[in-house]
């Protein structure tokens, strides 16, 4: 028999010895912590401070949709050129044992055309797919955080870099806004993403969760879960699964149809995700999804679990029924995390399921990267073992609007608007020098796709807009909170008032006079996550969860106190996923509590998106430049709209909406971001775009935008009382 893994094929030599071999093992018994978790492990090879996630997926047999030669004779009718990658490899390569032993497969087992399997084979250390031994190396892309008419851009140039597969995570509160209230339209249609990835010839691996993590808003959960306070997420609560089993009855269904074995692209799906790394190990509620998945797409499905290479984590995250897959980064020793895999899956191909290309980015600090270099590296390493392998990210996006989550390190670090994860296709979509390393390393075991790598999309640098102040925040509650205030003795939080994202005001009136100045504060970890405080309308300064917590304020009894309370993002990752948000406690003025107060849930997309405040009566705005305010403004496209970035000079943070898109948002002061991307598909050209910014601290004298044509990280422009040039 051939081996996975070796060097070179021996016949009749034992699979075991050969896989030992391998993996530069004397004898099988293995360290289950594989040198730390990939989190860990990856934080200290990349000299920061967080970890990733994704599933796995590739091929390395290429399949050449129809639709595929269209794609060329657009590319080659469109001006674009072949990108700096290495040569087409279309004759004869030295391929290592896989790919041999993939050849020998597929021409001594391919299976009838009628028969469709993907299968382990635990003999051989491999997957199979229709018969044929069969490894994949694959991508992720999260078609939530790209513009759904730059799905098939991103997709292609995943395709023409040497992927077979892509890893797809499905975010459950993207779709399920309220409960039993779905959403699977427009750039939420999963099912028309999924149809895209077949009609190019991209397998699919999928990650419906229920919980995804992915930096995402609550780890993908929906924060209406939290309208029952005491529920406990992510185990066996009956009002957990209750809500689970809702939501995998309405998705799993549209899954089913497009799985391999049914005819379509999904060769496996994954159960949960790294659960090992929660603090339940509630090995009943994995074995209530085991049922679920299996009950709702079959028992031929491939299901998987992905944990880090730390005995603990392995211990908690895996379970009878479902492969158990690792992930780790280039900074990790290959062989030592492999054996982890080992330790729970004596048997069965290598996977890593998320190789991590980049990092993400926190407000606050340093613009992450990796070496191209480095990642190319350890691609090659584990390539050389015939492992199966995910990178995550190949494409990372964009958290538009709230979809930002954050984690919790000692103290809360929200992620910021760009996801470009130093991907080796940027947030824009263009290829990068990582990109042509990971190719090149590729043709060395598989033959590339013929014709050239798209280029990158044409960019524009629009130059200055000029934008006027159109209202204060305090003054238009009527528009963005039509319903009314919401009256209540203490503060309520976002749950408690069923708002999941943006921003809520709290509006009360001092009780006494304040003639001297006294401290207005809230109780630890009360303010989440960061409270923009006015009185009378004047704004006094913010309030910040891990952060200052007490303002001094003076005032008469009966002046108006606001406090507009902003969701950063819940927390995506470890025990904390409970994230409730506004005000969680009461606050005091010189340790007295204060009471008798109207919530606003400000509902600024909704108004935004019909048209406010472009629609509405010019508003004469008498306060100054400080505080929450609206700015508007217009600009126009000349010729094409093209893909653009804004960048906010002199500005503080606060939100951006073109046309009632909302880009997410800006940090000013704290970057590293200092651009957010605006894709040409959001603008219009042949009459204005609409530019609403929704400023929270302090806007310069003079506001304005800059359009540029790249964007900019690890430049802090400042929070100057002048514009910069």
């Amino acid at each position: 028999m051939w081996r996975v893994g070796a060097a070179h094929p021996f016949p009749m030599v034992p699979p075991q010895l050969l896989q030992l071999r391998a993996l530069g093992i004397g004898r099988r018994k293995r360290s289950a912590s594989g040198g730390g978790s990939a989190r860990h492990r990856e934080e200290e090879a990349l000299g920061i401070g967080r970890r990733k996630r994704s599933a796995s997926g590739e091929g390395s047999a290429r399949r050449w949709p129809g639709a595929f030669w269209a794609h060329l004779m657009v590319l080659a009718t469109s001006g674009f050129v072949p990108g700096p990658g290495p040569a087409e490899h279309t004759a004869t390569m030295a391929l290592p044992a896989l790919a041999l032993l993939l050849a020998a497969g597929l021409l001594h087992t391919q299976a009838s055309p009628s028969t469709r399997s993907f299968q382990l084979d635990y003999e051989h250390n491999c997957f199979r797919k229709d018969g044929a031994p069969f490894r994949y190396i694959s991508g992720s892309i999260h078609y939530a955080r790209v513009p759904r008419p730059a799905w098939r851009d991103r997709l292609l140039k995943m395709y023409m870099s040497g992927l077979s597969t892509v890893q797809v995570y499905i975010p459950w509160n993207y779709h399920e806004t309220l409960p039993g209230v779905y959403d699977f339209t427009g750039n939420r249609d999963v099912e028309a993403f999924l149809d895209l990835t077949a009609e190019l010839g991209l397998l699919v691996i999928l990650r419906p969760g229920p919980y995804i993590c992915a930096e995402w808003e609550m780890g993908g959960l929906p924060a209406w879960l939290l309208w029952k306070p005491d529920i406990v997420l992510r185990t066996s609560d009956p009002a957990y699964l209750a809500a689970v089993d809702s939501w995998l009855h309405i998705l799993l269904p549209k899954i089913k149809p497009r799985l391999y074995q049914q005819g379509g692209n999904i060769i496996s799906v994954q159960v949960e995700n790294e659960y090992g790394s929660y603090y339940a190990c509630d090995y009943g509620y994995l074995r209530h999804l085991l049922g679920s998945f299996r009950a709702l797409l079959g028992s031929e499905v491939l299901l998987f679990t992905t944990d880090s290479t730390r005995a603990e984590e392995l211990r908690c995250g895996t379970l009878q029924g479902l492969y158990a897959t690792v992930d780790f980064g280039p900074g990790s020793n290959v062989t030592e995390a492999f054996g982890a895999q080992r330790h729970v899956e004596p048997k069965g191909p290598l996977v890593n399921s998320e190789y991590y290309t980049g990092w993400l980015d926190y407000w606050g600090e340093a613009h992450a990267s990796t070496s191209a270099t480095v990642v190319a590296r350890g691609l090659e390493d584990m390539l050389q073992l015939g492992a199966s392998i995910n990178m995550y990210m190949f494409h990372g996006g964009t958290n538009f609007a709230y979809w930002s989550g954050a984690d919790y390190k000692d103290q809360y670090k929200p992620v910021t608007t760009s996801y470009d994860y130093d991907a080796p296709l940027s947030e824009a979509g263009d290829p990068t020098e990582k990109l042509f390393a990971i190719r090149t390393v590729i043709s060395k075991f598989q033959p590339l796709p013929l014709g050239p790598m798209p280029p990158a999309t044409p960019k524009y640098a629009y130059g200055r807009v000029a934008l006027w102040k159109y209202a204060d925040l305090l003054d238009v509650l009527d528009v963005l909170c039509p319903s009314g205030p919401i009256q209540s003795q203490f503060p309520l939080t976002f749950e408690a008032v069923k708002q999941a994202h943006g921003f809520v005001v709290y509006h009360t009136q001092l009780p006494w006079d304040v003639p001297d100045p006294a401290t207005l504060g809230a109780p630890p970890h009360s303010i989440c996550d960061r409270g923009y405080v006015m009185l009378q309308k004047e704004y006094q300064g913010t309030l910040e969860r891990d952060g200052q917590t007490t303002l001094h304020v003076t005032g008469r009894a009966g002046d108006t106190l606001d406090i507009l309370l902003e969701n950063m993002g819940r927390i995506s990752f470890g025990a904390n996923t409970s994230d409730f948000k506004g005000l969680l406690a009461n606050l005091s003025l010189n340790s007295r509590p204060l009471s008798n107060w109207l919530i606003y849930p400000l509902a600024i997309d909704t108004a935004v998106q019909q048209g406010w405040p472009h629609a509405a009566l010019p508003k004469s705005s008498s306060g100054g430049r400080v505080g929450p305010a609206f700015y508007t403004g217009t600009f126009e496209t000349s010729g094409i709209a093209w893909d653009t970035f804004v960048t906010f000079p002199g500005w503080s943070k606060g939100l951006m909406w073109i046309n009632g898109f909302n880009l997410g948002r800006y940090w000013t002061c704290r970057g590293p971001q200092q651009t957010l991307f605006v894709p040409g598909s959001v603008l219009h050209h042949g009459h204005p775009n609409n530019i609403t910014v929704l400023e929270l601290e302090g806007a310069p004298p003079t506001p304005l935008l800059l359009f540029l044509d790249r964007p900019l990280y690890n430049r802090t422009l400042g929070c100057s009382t002048m514009a910069t040039e």
